[in-house]
């Protein structure tokens, strides 16, 4: 079998699943395990894939996304080459565990796809969740509010279609715009001063994580009676942790609640 990954989480997972010997090529972003992506065909940014190459390679199935802004273009230029492909758009927690199933049923390793979700399960200590986390006001009220930042200018975070919600709700938090539609949305600053956000989480998609600066956001206009701001509870945690829908999201959890944690023992 020969694969193409288009993004970050898709290769992850195959490599997750014991298969990085299928893989033929990957997108230029993803980065994770180096010892395999290192040695791999690069076939372009992940909005820009060389779809002529990637035909050259003649893949028997080509991971895509439809999670990727932007990536849907590519989508359509896969579809119309004729190539075999999946396109996953995970809004949850469950949805991944779906496409975990999914891709590891088209690899032919479908045991191993169940034992992968079975690991993540106990490492979210959490049950397969196959819809998106409702909480109720009562519960909101006990959680953290806290903003997940994924660009600085103009500052965009998740919304109500992103599984960051329910990283969140494990990790003793919530998004204060988890309701709002769409996978990511701009935010003004009158929308966060009104939210007030307990915690500020830093991660820029495409950023090295080495030049993630907190002041960043400590000292952006506006904000500073922001509670998170003004008891500088602004943290770092990489986008490969939160940003891609796969596995490495159990050690996302376990960094968001450390940040939150951190957070609430300097406000105590």
């Amino acid at each position: 079998m020969r694969v193409a990954s288009l993004t970050c989480s898709n290769t992850e997972i195959v490599c997750a699943l014991g298969m990085s010997h299928v893989l033929v090529a990957v997108d230029d972003h993803s980065d994770h395990p180096e010892e395999v992506v290192s040695k791999l065909p690069r076939l372009g940014p992940d909005l820009s894939i060389d779809v002529d190459a990637l035909e050259e390679l003649q893949p028997d199935i080509t991971l895509a996304s439809l999670t990727v802004p932007g990536h849907e273009k590519v989508v359509e230029e896969i579809r119309a080459k004729g190539l075999e492909y999946m396109a996953p758009d995970p809004r949850c927690i469950g949805d991944i565990y779906r496409d975990i199933r999914d891709i590891s049923k088209a690899l032919g390793v479908s045991n191993r796809g169940e034992a992968l979700i079975q690991w993540m399960q106990r490492g979210l200590e959490t049950s397969p969740v196959d819809h998106e986390v409702s909480l109720s006001d009562a519960a909101v009220k006990e959680l953290a509010p806290v903003l997940v930042e994924w660009w600085p200018k103009p500052v965009f975070i998740p919304a109500r279609h992103s599984w960051i919600n329910e990283m969140l709700h494990i990790a003793g938090g919530v998004n204060p715009w988890k309701d709002a539609p769409g996978h990511s949305m701009e935010v003004e600053t009158e929308s966060v001063l009104a939210h007030n956000p307990e915690v500020v989480i830093i991660s820029w998609c495409g950023v090295d994580p080495a030049k993630y600066n907190p002041e960043k956001v400590i000292q952006r206009n506006g904000w500073a009676e922001v509670r998170a701001v003004r008891d500088r509870n602004v943290f770092c945690v990489a986008e490969s942790y939160l940003g891609r829908p796969g596995p490495r999201i159990v050690e996302g959890v376990r960094r968001l609640r450390s940040a939150i944690r951190a957070a609430r023992r300097g406000s105590s």
